[in-house]
């Protein structure tokens, strides 16, 4: 004869025994592939055995002071297959022999959109978060981003123009992060769509109002570029809106708030 009270009594035992146990008896292993994966490694995993690109911690790095002896790795199949990642973060490393290997390896590999307004970024944060099970962090990521980006908000409804320009001599418009982060700040882009580069010429002849510089903080990059040559040093005299650090600019993240709320208390 069955006794289905020493039945019921085993299987909620087993339930409480089920959720007792540990989901994961090791940290997470996950690996970036470039510079981008690892700022979304670093905000959303800190406590994942890590394993980051060899330029986690290089100046153009937002995240590079929680790099800090942090593991690095040579982004190449070999090394990738020997660290057995269960989640892979990238933006635009490994190939697609790399990637294929990985997956078929058990992890998960998300891609970082490249993004073109704030949406976009947010997509990109969740997507990360999920894949890590980090949903709360990445929730909070991006509130931290729109609180920033609230702090981006003009005072005034005063139009104000301003051209955007690299040290090496390019500038952006319609359709990229840069000018969404123009518009989180009131300004509006004097740049037409997409990247193009701008002549020194057109810069002494039609000077703009405003200028807001980007990557003029690396010093050693395109230190012979146009957007460093004398006429336009001197056309931007007094007129610079902000200089952008290039650790701001370098992936389609949550900081490019920080880069809106820069602009709004350059303005």
């Amino acid at each position: 004869m069955i006794d289905h009270k020493r039945l019921a009594v085993a299987a909620a035992a087993a339930i409480l025994l089920t959720m007792a146990a540990p989901v994961r008896a090791e940290p997470l292993r996950v690996m970036s592939l470039d510079q981008c994966g690892d700022q979304y490694a670093l905000a959303l995993a800190p406590r994942a055995h890590l394993a980051l690109s060899p330029r986690a911690d290089d100046p153009d790095s937002w995240m590079r002071e929680a790099a800090a002896g942090r593991q690095r790795i040579r982004p190449t199949l070999e090394a990738a297959v020997g660290f057995k990642p269960d989640v892979v973060l990238r933006y635009w490393g490994g190939d697609a022999r790399m990637l294929a290997r990985l997956e078929a390896g058990g992890a998960r590999v998300v891609t970082i959109e490249d993004a073109t307004d704030f949406d976009g970024i947010r997509l990109n944060i969740r997507a990360a978060a999920q894949a890590l099970d980090a949903v709360p962090r990445g929730e909070a990521l991006i509130e931290r981003m729109d609180r920033r980006l609230l702090e981006a908000t003009p005072v005034t409804s005063q139009p104000r123009s301003a051209l955007y320009l690299t040290a090496g001599g390019f500038t952006a418009g319609r359709g990229t992060l840069i000018d969404a982060v123009f518009r989180a700040a009131g300004l509006t882009n004097l740049a037409g769509p997409g990247f193009a580069p701008v002549s020194v010429e057109r810069i002494a002849l039609f000077p703009p109002a405003r200028f807001v510089l980007g990557f003029f903080d690396q010093v050693r990059g395109d230190w012979r570029g146009p957007g460093r040559h004398p006429v336009v040093r001197a056309a931007a005299q007094g007129r610079v809106t902000a200089s952008l650090p290039a650790a701001s600019l370098t992936c389609p993240a949550w900081f490019a708030a920080d880069a809106a709320a820069m602009l709004r208390a350059g303005g």
